[in-house]
């Protein structure tokens, strides 16, 4: 078999699931934003995706600021700069490890649960039938699910900001013996709000591309049980990945040099 031919294939089935990927994705923007709307549709997404999402974005964010805390400390203490450390946590949380974790818990929860549940539908013919009765699914299943989960994530992202640096908090005070009020002062002093936004920004890109995945992936499953398996895997793999890629992406639109 020669090489660069079969180089040359993968790249072309790579170009052409992007391109599937971008259509869909387009589709699902229009539907988005032209009318009809389903609200209450949305907001029962919102309840899935956001509250429900609350416990285990909270545990992941109290335990990284813990963590990144002791860390930080291990690390500075032998330059004697241990009073860097409420910086790096805040920052650290509102810039990279909130919005990223947070996405990636939601990706590894709700991307899955949005494919199996589209998947399912779709083998079952229950698309088909929502065609037949002049439904669009898109405006009926995609739109809802990406609205809601684009305007979610920010949400889900900021309230793990807030956990996780209360986790630092904690541990530096209790554990490290640090004074409050100056850790408090170091922690806002080094905080600016292009730090919050960027990553609320970050967030609502995440939430777009889980929804994304999880509906493209679905929206496209066949073969009964094993390809609405195979739908959630790939929902799940490829939202991680676009994750760590419009991370590097949207840190580079703001903080390139």
């Amino acid at each position: 078999m020669n090489p660069l031919a079969a180089i040359g294939r993968t790249f072309l089935a790579f170009l052409a699931a992007a391109g599937r990927v971008a259509l869909f994705a387009a589709q699902g923007v229009i539907h988005c934003v032209l009318p009809p709307w389903y609200p209450r549709l949305v907001l029962r997404q919102m309840m899935e995706i956001g509250y429900y999402s609350l416990p285990v974005v909270g545990l992941t964010a109290v335990f990284t600021g813990m963590v990144l805390a002791l860390q930080s400390y291990t690390g500075f203490s032998r330059f004697e700069a241990e009073s860097a450390i409420a910086g790096i946590v805040v920052l650290s949380v509102t810039r990279e490890l909130g919005p990223v974790l947070a996405g990636l818990m939601v990706a590894g929860r709700v991307g899955a649960a949005i494919a199996a549940e589209i998947g399912t539908m779709r083998v079952t013919e229950q698309i088909d039938a929502l065609t037949t009765l002049s439904t669009n699914p898109f405006k009926y299943l995609v739109a809802p699910r990406v609205l809601a989960a684009t305007m979610t994530l920010p949400v889900l992202v900021l309230v793990a900001d807030v956990i996780g640096v209360m986790g630092g908090y904690v541990i530096s005070i209790h554990k490290l013996g640090f004074n409050p009020t100056t850790y408090l002062a170091n922690t806002f002093d080094i905080l600016e709000p292009m730090d919050v936004i960027s990553g609320l920004v970050k967030a609502a890109v995440f939430g777009f591309l889980i929804a994304l995945m999880g509906c493209y992936h679905g929206y496209h499953s066949r073969r009964g049980a094993q390809g609405v398996g195979q739908a959630t895997t790939y929902a799940v793999v490829s939202g991680s990945i676009l994750i760590l890629t419009f991370n590097y992406v949207v840190t580079e639109i703001f903080f390139a040099q």
